[in-house]
């Protein structure tokens, strides 16, 4: 028998549905970012919006506590870049993906080492950071004194590569600012990484959250190689479907998919969000026009905007003067129309209150019809979900729209 076809409209419904875009759940920050097997979190605030649209009432303060309480935490992994993820997953999630650092270690010139073995400035920084927390140009230059040859950045560089190292607070917490300190894994958690992290049981949960989804998309998102054989292991306990190019898609047999026609709601997707970074063929939820459209050459990502499950814009957030934030909105392609419009208007209404009071008091991320902003963009004040009121200390809400980008 001929395994199934899904459209890409029946890919996009189940990753919306399984990237919990579909409605906003009522699971913990953990649960929500060990399903999601991490967030992507070069920067510090992309995490907590990605939770807001997510969660149902998610505060800034439960994912704050986490990385307080050691409970969750930054560090490299996945595609070479720095992921929020439990505490749990960690331990799993770096050695696995260790292989990835080496390779940048050989091949990035900002990490290269003139004479150094890499391995042994590794093992004198891992060494540093079992000590106390550094930060990355005290490691630098506690590691020039012994290796005066070599650019103290390389060396800093190389060293994060190769150890095993978590970001920690203040870095990530919501309304703190400054640069990374880094401590040893084991001496933060208390617990040594996996000597043998389990690769199949990572690739399921992959799929739970991202699939279906074929090899290529998998490699894409942990930035593994060889996943074809990890797969062919699996085979025997999952189900198989084909894409309308013909590309054989593994999924889990009891995995939500959603009927294609199912209403989505609109979206605010936060910056890196891997919803738009985890698969080799992303047309499920953004057209190749809309791929190139966000495409940087620095690799920053920026916040998206869904609607009916694609991407069909961005957002960005900006505070213009004490007591105002402005949202502005910038479609791709075409206009939104003024139904589209008046929705992510309340949205982005929702999404200001919750940047302004990390959902303290302010509505949280409740999905909820009408609410501040539903009849025109641009309230004063306004707390959504509370029926008008103003808050005390009012703060100005604008959505603005921009122009389309072509």
């Amino acid at each position: 028998m001929q395994p199934a076809t899904l459209t890409a409209r029946a890919l996009g419904r189940a990753l919306v549905s399984r990237q919990l875009l579909a409605a906003r759940e009522g699971m913990t920050a953990l649960e929500a970012v060990e399903h999601l097997v991490g967030m992507q979190a070069q920067a510090p605030r992309p995490p907590y919006f990605g939770l807001w649209s997510r969660l149902v009432d998610f505060r800034a303060a439960e994912l704050s506590g986490l990385l307080r309480d050691r409970a969750a935490v930054r560090v490299s992994v996945m595609r070479g870049t720095v992921h929020l993820v439990s505490a749990a997953d960690c331990l799993q999630l770096r050695p696995l993906t260790r292989v990835l650092y080496e390779r940048l270690v050989r091949s990035d010139r900002s990490r290269r080492l003139r004479s150094a073995d890499p391995w042994d400035v590794a093992a004198a920084a891992d060494s540093l950071v079992r000590q106390e927390p550094r930060m990355a140009r005290e490691l630098g230059g506690l590691l020039h004194e012994r290796w005066p040859d070599e650019e103290p950045e390389a060396l800093s560089r190389a060293a994060r590569s190769l150890c095993d190292v978590v970001q920690i607070p203040p870095r990530g917490l919501w309304g703190r600012s400054g640069q990374p300190s880094y401590s040893a894994v084991e001496t933060w958690l208390g617990r040594p990484v996996s000597p043998e992290p389990c690769v199949e049981t990572v690739l399921l949960r992959y799929l739970g959250a991202f699939g279906p989804a074929t090899v290529m998309d998998a490699q894409t998102w942990s930035g593994l190689t060889r996943l074809g054989e990890v797969m062919e292991r699996l085979r025997p306990q999952l189900r198989v479907f084909r894409s309308e190019s013909g590309r054989e898609l593994f999924d889990l047999p009891d995995a939500p998919r959603p009927d294609p026609e199912l209403p989505l709601p609109a979206r605010f997707v936060a910056e890196y969000d891997n919803l738009v970074l985890s698969h080799a063929d992303r047309t499920r939820v953004i057209g190749d026009a809309a791929r190139k459209l966000i495409a940087s050459r620095n690799g920053q990502v920026p916040g998206t905007v869904l609607l009916d499950g694609q991407v069909r814009g961005t957002w960005k957030l900006e505070r213009p003067r004490k007591g105002a934030s402005t949202l502005t909105v910038t479609p791709f392609l075409r206009r939104f129309t003024g139904d589209e419009e008046r929705e992510l208007a309340a949205e982005g209404e929702r999404l200001m209150a919750f940047a302004r009071h990390g959902g303290a008091g302010a509505g949280g991320g409740a999905d909820t019809e009408g609410g501040a902003g539903a009849e025109a963009p641009g309230g004063a004040g306004a707390v959504p979900g509370s029926g008008g009121v103003t808050a005390p200390d009012a703060e100005e809400f604008a959505v603005v729209f921009a122009d389309a980008a072509v």
